[in-house]
């Protein structure tokens, strides 16, 4: 069929026709514009779009406009957009916390009662298709130039064994020279632990019991009651608590810790919630035993969680004390004891044990928990991989598990310096684990120095990124429109259509069951390139159609409606008119994405088989492979255009 210009099309020529003919007049700026107006109508060419794809910006309605820090796709094919505060301190502030459900195949928008501020949380993809939300803020940072207040860590130590104490936001610590320091927040201090002590006379006699009371304690951030130098303390001593009454004026008090005029960083909270994406409500489950902010979720095989890092109640980066969440008992459990920067990539694979790529996101010490390896959580051993490139930037750089899963090859992809270093790399980096002695290989190089990258995983085994900025935060207007696709059967990137709304920090990237991909968010420092004028939040949403949507519709593949869930064979049945058109069956895990950290996404080859009416897929038993949840089903012809997907649970 020939390609006919719609109306506006008609009008964009014209008008960029005109445009031309000024330009010929010496209009420079005005050449500039019908550039621009015949590169719009360039990219919506159908031969254009049926190799590079195309991008569309979403219609979104004011009152939902939001700052999407977190991104996560449901079984129900809604996405769920966090932004708690949003990285704004006034909404902080008047504690005005959003979340937004989106619905993708209608465009249609809900706004959802947000109980925590989960700005910088974790997340993950739960058994029975509920979103753990773990973390987020307690307190904004206060820069150096804004301390006013000495501020530090008090920890509250109960001596009284038989109840626990609460001390209340508001409440004075007094030092022994009288200085006043201010609860920034409720903290319960538990109850004494109490044993009774067994020992013998020289003869062998027993004496009699003594009863030893080892005291619990919590910590608690507080502030100097006055402003100025005068409140910094360095040495430990003993702190008065004022409104103690009796017994708990007797038994608990404070022991400062270092409390000084330096930046005061983020502060994380305990708090976890299930999001039920039936209800389209957050559920409470039981508090984290650490307060977390910028933390990782990772499933295990059995379908356990994983909480890793994050920055604590008072600001400071966890030392290695890590949790597990059960979902059937919906409580914390201890972890394995490892420390990582905050938001670690780590990624469930084959063997049960977990892959550090080194990618991360934001706090930690530039020597301290930055090489690659693998984890073993069961005996808590780290073995360390070799063979990376420029391995001082790793942060901010973009992680996965390359399609089919069972290849265990996993891709590194750009990255930069420490905290807000300038530099950034072009690097990128394969790992092949099924190998002896794995170690990383160089891959082909992105078109220059990248952080932020959004990297997903397509039905047709290929990599879709895009976006990104080569400086921190898109400093010097660095933000890059540019996308690829990456092939791992070739080994090589190749060009897509190249989006119109920059991403760089605080954005997102996610593929949705129709196969197109959305992008969300971005947070920019500045919004020019001399670094003058503060940037705004990128609220704008795009969607990026791939090419295999542009091919010929009345070939693409289509599964009919089907079970829901596989049975104990492993499998599941789909009627469809065309089985000889289906050439693949991919199992794609819907992703939970925030800060370039996106360890749910993978993509299981499925064995498929293939009668006149209908189609069956087998899903490996393998939960390592396939941990529980529910997952995308596509199946796709001989040129990788894939079907819709169905959602089917897999145990």
């Amino acid at each position: 069929m020939a390609y006919r210009p719609s109306q506006q099309t008609k009008k964009t020529l014209l008008g960029g026709g005109a445009v031309l003919l000024l330009a010929g007049l010496n209009a420079p700026a005005a050449l500039s514009f019908a550039e621009e107006q015949y590169h719009a109508y360039q990219i919506r060419r159908p031969d254009y779009m049926r190799k590079y794809g195309a991008w569309d910006t979403v219609d979104i309605p004011a009152k939902y406009r939001t700052n999407a820090i977190h991104a996560a796709l449901l079984h129900t094919g809604k996405v769920l957009i966090i932004a708690g505060s949003g990285n704004k301190q006034e909404k902080f502030d008047a504690g005005s916390f959003d979340t937004v459900l989106w619905n993708p195949k209608d465009n249609t928008f809900k706004k959802v009662p947000t109980p925590e501020d989960f700005f910088c949380s974790g997340h993950a993809q739960l058994p029975d298709g509920r979103l753990l939300v773990a973390g987020g803020t307690a307190r904004y940072e206060v820069l150096d130039a804004q301390v006013k207040r000495a501020g530090g860590g008090m920890r509250v130590k109960n001596e009284n064994p038989d109840k626990p104490v609460t001390i209340k936001k508001g409440t004075k610590f007094r030092s022994p020279s009288g200085v006043e320091y201010v609860s920034k927040f409720d903290v319960t201090v538990p109850r004494a632990k109490r044993e009774f002590v067994v020992s013998y006379y020289a003869t062998g006699q027993m004496k009699p019991w003594k009863t030893k009371v080892t005291a619990a304690e919590a910590r608690v951030f507080v502030e100097a009651a006055a402003e100025g130098p005068k409140a910094v303390a360095t040495d430990q001593a003993q702190y008065e608590i004022e409104g103690l009454k009796g017994e708990d004026a007797d038994n608990t008090y404070g022991l400062a810790e270092k409390i000084t005029m330096d930046k005061q960083d983020f502060q994380g909270i305990r708090a976890a919630y299930e999001f039920d994406p039936k209800a389209e409500k957050y559920i409470p489950v039981a508090p984290m035993r650490e307060a977390r902010w910028y933390p990782t979720l990772t499933t295990l095989q059995d379908g356990r969680v994983l909480a890793v890092s994050g920055l604590d109640d008072v600001g400071v980066i966890l030392a290695g004390d890590n949790e597990i969440y059960d979902p059937k008992t919906k409580k914390w459990g201890k972890g394995p004891f490892r420390y990582f920067p905050t938001y670690p990539s780590l990624f469930l694979t084959k063997s049960g044990k977990l892959f550090y790529s080194g990618a991360n996101a934001g706090y930690g010490p530039a020597d301290k928990g930055r090489e690659p390896g693998l984890w073993d959580v069961s005996t808590n051993t780290f073995t360390k991989i070799n063979g990376l490139g420029d391995g001082d930037q790793l942060e901010t750089a973009s992680s996965l598990l390359l399609p089919p899963a069972q290849d265990q090859r996993f891709m590194l992809l750009g990255g930069g310096g420490v905290g807000e270093s300038k530099k950034s790399t072009p690097r990128t980096a394969l790992i092949d684990l099924k190998q002896d002695s794995p170690a990383f290989k160089t891959g082909p190089a992105l078109p220059q120095g990248t952080r932020y990258l959004n990297s997903v995983i397509l039905p047709d085994d290929s990599v879709f990124t895009s976006g990104g900025s080569e400086d921190y935060r898109g400093r010097g207007a660095s933000n890059i429109l540019k996308a690829q696709f990456y092939d791992p059967a070739a080994n090589a990137f190749r060009e897509a259509a190249d989006p119109t709304v920059g991403r760089n920090y605080h954005s997102e990237a996610l593929l949705l069951p129709d196969g197109r991909v959305a992008t969300f968010g971005s947070d920019s420092l500045f919004g020019d390139k001399d670094n003058t004028k503060l940037g705004k939040f990128e609220q704008r949403m795009e969607i990026y159609t791939p090419p295999y949507l542009y091919r010929d519709k009345d070939q693409r593949p289509v599964l009919g409606d089907g079970p829901q869930a596989v049975g104990q064979d492993r499998r599941a049945t789909f009627p469809t008119a065309h089985p000889e058109r289906i050439a693949k069956a991919r199992l794609m895990r819907p992703s939970a994405v925030t800060h370039t950290t996106d360890v749910e996404q993978r993509s299981i080859d499925v064995r498929l088989t293939k009668d006149k009416n209908t189609v069956t897929v087998e899903v490996p038993r393998d939960k390592a492979l396939v941990p529980p949840g529910w997952y995308m089903l596509f199946v796709t012809d001989a040129q990788g255009t894939p079907s819709e997907a169905k959602w089917l649970l897999i145990d």
